[in-house]
């Protein structure tokens, strides 16, 4: 019982007018007067000390066994929000006769929000096993637990719980157990939940769309938003934000638009969360005049609508706007923080700013008060790569003081294949394999090394250990965006509908390109053969290529192409789509893993550095 606790002298008594109707027993006031001044200065305590004190009083007075007393209490431990308090709290419920199912749901609350979330469940468990009930409040603080700790195994046993319990059915309870699927990255169990579901609302429907969002499967999460509107459930904000974060993912941009207009006409785009989405989205389809327009808007920019900002213009090639604007938001007395600064030091290497890149570092910890991180040495290495400095680059590692991973030196292999360091190449590769021994991009780029400087012996011998390990190249992927539709290509596809059409239309450009004066390069084809043609039509196939030609079929002349890759653009596909932007009198923006390149009469806005 709660009488039963050995209670310390408090260090801080409360005021003596708190206490005044606890000092005389025979004070006039009846026991619920004093029961509610009890929970009164209860809800006034502002350290474990007075809670002591008053649970003291409470037990002097003879209300230690009332169900409510020792309720408000417990709240009281709870609201307090020290460890010690915890602690408190978690002997008082050990010893209370009958606490609430509210009040053991708030005792693993605050469980789940230290940094032992791992007590909630153990919390849990012991509850559970004395017969304690749960309620549909219980298990989505178990199931947020679970997300925040990755905890599939701990989750699945969670939802055999609400299976067993009877609360399968409650769409509170199912919204959770999709969000925890959703973040744990199992989507199979997640999207099995959501087509269960009879009943649906706005939060479910978030669930499974910010899930496959989060995730990079932005095709998927469009498809759920379409049907979402089929089914008539109203997004809101949080839907707007997941939609619009997967159409820049897509760089799906006429959706994009859409999505704006229905913000503007529904007056959901006044929150500073829905603008800073859209800056994104804009920068991320490549039009980065509107992100800006929309980032004028923002009367009160936070450092995350700041650093959305820089970092669009960075990916679209315009460092030195985007350096600018930094300096700006500095002097606009809004602090920078880490992932800022990484969004400037990309613009710096995209554009070549080499020497703003090398005061920006030196600026780090002394100007801005950040401590350089593993991602700011890897933009450095980036940077100095880029620049040609390579055995820069690698001493800057080398001085790093902390132990460099495995995204660091595969920056540097990059630069190695860019400046064809086979010496330097092959020394980073065994620092990766040291650390992630079963990449596929690590021995493609080391093939490409060898490749552009001739040694096909060792590119073949790389494929074969490749192949003999099941290490698996990702096959490079373009998507196009045509009347709100993504259509996706691979590497010499020829599964779509309209296949004879695009090959009869990539043998044309071949033709035009090649008239206009391009050679195919061939130094980058990683299989020996033995023909240059045979290289030249290997190189004609690339994806992106191949979506361009499908898109020169279905829109209109003069149409802008929207193209995304999920690789870097190779040299070859970036001196074609120069020439084909030219010939064709069509803007081509072209987004691959690092950046835009916007194709225009000939020309791209990377200055034909990145």
């Amino acid at each position: 019982m709660l009488s039963s606790l050995s209670i310390t002298s408090p260090s801080h008594p409360l005021p003596a007018a708190s206490t005044t109707a606890y000092q005389n027993p025979k004070t006039t006031f009846s026991k619920s007067n004093q029961l509610q001044t009890t929970f009164h200065l209860l809800q006034q305590c502002n350290n474990l000390a007075e809670l002591k004190q008053l649970h003291t009083c409470i037990i002097k007075t003879g209300f230690s066994q009332g169900h409510q007393a020792q309720n408000r209490l417990l709240s009281a431990c709870l609201g307090n929000r020290c460890s010690e308090s915890l602690d408190y709290a978690l002997l008082l419920f050990a010893q209370s006769s009958n606490p609430t199912v509210f009040i053991r749901n708030n005792v693993i609350k605050h469980l789940a929000e230290t940094n032992t979330p791992e007590k909630a469940f153990r919390f849990y468990s012991f509850t559970h096993l004395d017969g304690f009930p749960s309620n549909n409040y219980t298990f989505p603080l178990l199931f947020k637990v679970c997300s925040r700790l990755h905890g599939i195994e701990e989750g699945e046993q969670i939802h055999a719980h609400v299976i067993k319990t009877g609360f399968e059915s409650d769409i509170h309870v199912k919204n959770a157990l999709i969000h925890f699927y959703c973040t744990c990255g199992v989507f199979d169990d997640a999207r099995a939940v959501f087509d269960k579901m009879s009943e649906r609302d706005t939060v479910t429907w978030n669930s499974i769309i910010t899930g496959y969002t989060q995730n990079g499967f932005s095709g998927e999460a469009l498809n759920l938003f379409r049907d979402m509107q089929v089914h008539g459930s109203e997004p809101d904000e949080v839907t707007m934000v997941s939609v619009l974060s997967a159409c820049a993912h897509a760089g799906a941009l006429e959706l994009g638009k859409w999505v704006h207009a229905y913000l503007e006409k529904n007056n959901l785009d006044g929150k500073i969360s829905v603008k800073t989405a859209l800056v994104d989205m804009y920068s991320k389809c490549g039009l980065i005049e509107r992100a800006l327009e929309v980032f004028e808007e923002i009367p009160n920019r936070n450092v995350v609508c700041w650093t959305a900002m820089i970092n669009g213009l960075a990916i679209n090639g315009l460092g030195k706007k985007a350096v600018s604007l930094f300096h700006l938001m500095v002097k606009s007395k809004v602090k920078p923080d880490e992932i800022t600064l990484v969004s400037v030091f990309s613009a710096c290497s995209h554009s070549g700013l080499l020497e703003e890149g090398k005061k920006l570092f030196a600026d780090l910890r002394k100007r801005y008060r950040i401590k350089a991180r593993v991602e700011h040495y890897g933009c450095m290495v980036d940077l100095l790569g880029r620049h040609g400095h390579v055995d820069e680059a690698y001493d800057l590692i080398m001085k790093m003081p902390f132990a460099p991973n495995a995204v660091i030196w595969r920056t540097l292999l990059g630069a190695c294949n860019l400046y064809k360091r086979v010496d330097l190449g092959e020394l980073v590769l065994k620092k990766i394999l040291e650390l992630e021994p079963h990449y596929h991009g690590d021995f493609v780029l080391l093939s490409n090394i060898y490749a552009a400087n001739g040694k096909w012996e060792e590119a073949v011998n790389i494929r074969k250990m490749m192949k003999k390990n099941k290490i698996s190249k990702i096959p490079g992927c373009s998507t196009i965006e045509i009347e709100n539709r993504i259509y996706s290509f691979v590497v010499e596809d020829k599964s779509h509908r309209h296949s004879k059409e695009i090959y009869r239309m990539l043998d044309q450009i071949a033709e035009k390109i090649k008239l206009a004066g391009y050679v195919p390069d061939t130094s980058k084809v990683l299989i020996n053969m033995e023909e240059e043609e045979d290289k030249a039509n290997s190189l004609l196939h690339h994806s992106e290529k191949v979506a361009v030609a499908f898109g020169l079929i279905k829109t209109a002349p003069g149409m802008p192409l929207r193209v995304v890759k999920n690789l870097r653009v190779c040299d070859d596909c970036h001196c074609a789509m120069k020439l084909i932007s030219k010939i064709y009198e069509r803007d081509i923006i072209l987004r691959d893993r690092n950046r835009f390149h916007h194709f225009k009469g000939g020309l791209c806005s990377c200055g034909d550095y990145w």
